[in-house]
């Protein structure tokens, strides 16, 4: 298993190497000078030119590129003009809040989907299947920054049952002390249940937003690889050998059709870390796709080439944890790679 992981991690390495380069040089493509931004309009020619002198951008691409990867190898990712402060540091701080409505979302997601998809599987034509197709199409046709604002519009505003959108924690809550940056985590190990339960509320819509955003292709996914596999010839097999309908669709039907699943999952997770930039804007929440945004609204070239960077190798480890996933479920898969 060790040599499989370390050949994905070798074939990762080119993928890296190419977001880099496209990142730089889309980067610096964006419309608008962050020069003359952050001199602001009543500045004068020298000026601009001395901050532009300041942000390296008087020199050529080539030169840039190579200044930006010295840099990197030193893990230094440059600092963000609009904050003053270093892009790791920011990363380092926004990134537990967006893992933690990420994966949130995703384990809600799942929690949902797979049960509603064995279900509507093993009893084609039911009720039960056909809130499976109602609720994966709405899934589908539902973009998440409209889920959110219709949550958000009817939950509180109109009903008044749940919290202002505006970020993690209520004004009239402390932040915990940071352990894991994780609020749900880190409030349970200071033993405040109060300010737990005001973050469980605050993360109760964008993770709805989340799930239902997702719910659709696991649903979707889960339904056709179980009746794909409760159609084989080796379901047919255990079902004249008499054994019991349970044990038939969970312990052989289930654990085959899990590969596709886990596949689909990948998916959704890397589709959530992009639907989490417009998440994050209509609840205001302080993650690293409002940085994003508001770097790229800046034009704030170091800030948008760390998130970029910190996706990929997301990304790449997603991938490899699927891949340890997948010999965990099929040992076969190991002994083909």
């Amino acid at each position: 298993m060790l040599g499989l992981i370390g050949k994905r991690i070798l074939s990762a390495i080119p993928s890296v190497i190419g977001v880099l380069v496209v990142t730089f040089v889309l980067t610096r493509a964006l419309p608008g000078d962050p020069a003359a931004f952050f001199a602001g309009p009543a500045a004068t020619k020298e000026a601009i030119e001395e901050i532009r002198r300041s942000l390296g951008l008087d020199k050529s691409l080539p030169e840039q590129f190579i200044v930006y990867l010295k840099d990197l190898v030193q893990g230094d990712l440059g600092n963000s003009v609009a904050t003053g402060q270093p892009v790791l540091t920011e990363i380092v701080t926004r990134l537990p809040a967006s893992l933690e409505l990420t994966l949130l979302g995703l384990i809600v997601s799942v929690l949902i989907a797979v049960p509603l998809g064995v279900m509507a599987a093993t009893r084609p034509g039911s009720l039960i299947d056909h809130t499976c197709r109602v609720v994966t199409t709405a899934g589908v046709s539902l973009p998440a920054f409209f889920t959110g604002l219709l949550l958000v519009y009817v939950l509180y505003y109109q009903l008044g049952i749940a919290p202002a959108p505006l970020g993690r924690l209520d004004i009239f809550y402390s932040t915990p002390t940071r352990v894991t940056g994780f609020y749900l985590i880190d409030t349970l190990l200071e033993g405040d249940l109060e300010t737990f339960r005001a973050a469980a509320a605050q993360l109760i819509l964008p993770v709805v937003t989340l799930a239902v955003f997702t719910l659709a292709p696991l649903a979707r996914m889960t339904r056709a690889a179980m009746l794909e596999v409760l159609a084989s010839d080796f379901v047919r097999t255990a079902r004249a050998a008499g054994l019991p309908r349970r044990k038939i669709i969970y312990t052989y039907a289930f654990r085959n059709a899990m590969l596709p699943v886990i596949t689909t999952l990948g998916m959704v997770f890397s589709f959530l870390l992009g639907a989490n930039v417009l998440v994050e804007k209509v609840f205001s929440w302080p993650g690293i796709g409002t940085f994003a945004i508001e770097a790229l609204i800046a034009s704030d070239y170091a800030p948008i080439q760390g998130f970029v960077l910190t996706m990929a190798l997301m990304y790449v480890a997603l991938n490899l944890a699927i891949d340890i996933l997948y010999i965990v479920i099929d040992p076969r898969v190991g002994f083909e790679a």
